[in-house]
């Protein structure tokens, strides 16, 4: 890879893929004012060395799920295994250790209370050296998910951001239902967002254009969004961590939203519990984490409580955790 920074073209690329994760290499050459062979090189280096991948993800709440997020205390040797055994779930993201070593972190969503029960009352509570598990229903997500994580975006112009700009999502108030086939292309593109209309054929048994109108239908209702999934590493930030913020209720949408719009935060979202407002930061350094928490954090309103931890090792950031295989030609249509 040379540098472990990216240069501004692989920026601007990842850039491009953050506003349409199945923009053709063709459309985003012609944004950049590079070409087409320019784009796919880059993006083939930086997907094949498992550094980047865009990864096709279910908007749980437009669906019915809900999601959790989990912390999980376990005996020390068994902090590695028991992470990588949950981030090979399909159902889970975000999967980390923090500092010492002994928390497990993760996201994981629920399509029906027996599937909750069956996480956190049953597999988890049974599995050896767990010694303690809590959950927090997230109520509302602020960054992160469809929104993205700004932090990565910021190499285009207003001008060019607006010819890669996708149809917007149109929801309704109906809640969107699944149905046969939806299942294995949802998988296929949780493993690269950028299959073939081809490749999605061939695991629906659709043909192409079924496959193409239905993401098409799935992404226009807002159930299906495409995310890109980078180590933070590439960006220059270092150091990443978790916030547990107690907001004072009526402030939260204030702080939430304030929080969200900072360049390090990755994730934001409401939750239930003793803290009501989880963060994941990325930071440059360790110092640049304790700007964050003085200056990002602590002047917000509200903020009567925090509680962080550094990341120490990560097992699944968003979409499939397996390395991937060699990737598609690169056009999505």
């Amino acid at each position: 890879m040379g540098s472990p920074v990216l240069d501004e073209i692989d920026r601007s690329i990842v850039h491009a893929l953050h506003i349409d994760g199945r923009a053709p290499f063709s459309r985003i050459a012609s944004v950049l004012g590079v070409s087409d062979q320019t784009v796919a090189r880059r993006y083939r280096r930086l997907r094949s060395s498992g550094s980047l991948r865009v990864v096709g993800l279910p908007d749980a709440g437009r669906l019915g799920w809900v999601e959790w997020f989990v912390r999980v205390q376990v005996t020390p040797d068994a902090a590695v295994p028991v992470a990588d055994a949950l981030a090979r779930r399909g159902d889970t993201s975000w999967v980390c250790l923090t500092s010492g070593g002994t928390q497990i972190v993760c996201v994981t969503r629920a399509r029906s209370s027996h599937e909750r029960d069956a996480l956190l009352l049953g597999q988890l509570p049974r599995t050896p050296r767990v010694t303690g598990v809590t959950a927090h229903c997230l109520l509302r997500v602020f960054a992160g998910g469809p929104s993205g994580w700004h932090g990565r975006a910021d190499s285009l112009t207003p001008g060019q951001v607006a010819a890669l700009a996708p149809e917007p999502a149109h929801h309704v108030r109906d809640q969107v239902v699944l149905r046969e086939g939806d299942e294995p292309m949802l998988a296929a593109l949780a493993r690269d967002g950028r299959a073939t209309y081809l490749e999605l054929a061939e695991v629906t048994g659709w043909s192409e254009m079924t496959a193409k109108r239905r993401l098409a239908r799935l992404r226009r209702r807002g159930a299906l969004f495409f995310d890109v999934d980078i180590d933070p590493l590439l960006l220059g930030f270092e150091t990443l961590a978790i916030l547990w913020l107690t907001v004072d209720p009526a402030r939260m949408r204030r702080a939430a939203e304030a929080i969200a719009a900072l360049p390090e935060v990755a994730f934001a979202a409401a939750t239930t519990g003793p803290t009501n407002l989880l963060v994941f930061a990325a930071c440059r350094d360790v110092e640049s984490l304790y700007d964050f928490l003085e200056r990002g954090v602590g002047g917000l309103p509200g903020i009567r409580q925090v509680e962080s931890a550094p990341v120490i090792r990560n097992s699944k950031r968003v979409g499939a955790l397996q390395r991937p295989g060699p990737p598609s030609a690169g056009r999505a249509s």
